[in-house]
């Protein structure tokens, strides 16, 4: 006898209730084992703004941030 032979047999035995959770359940397995949607590419993420930075900029912009620390007033 199957696995899927046994849990009909199985289901049938039991009343009309019962039945109806079995069927939630297994309903709510289902839902759970479908892959959900992807995430979305970061690498495109600016693509339609026209952003272009160049390394340098980068590395400006990261000194400007990090002059002050650490603060000597905290």
């Amino acid at each position: 006898m199957s696995v899927e032979q046994a849990i009909l047999e199985a289901v049938r035995s039991l009343p009309a209730d019962k039945q109806q959770e079995i069927l939630i359940h297994a309903t709510r397995l289902c839902d759970e084992s479908t892959p959900g949607k992807p995430f979305k590419s970061i690498k495109g993420l600016w693509f339609d703004l026209s952003i272009s930075l160049s390394a340098e900029e980068i590395d400006a912009n990261q000194r400007e941030m990090w002059k002050d620390f650490p603060r000597e007033d905290v």
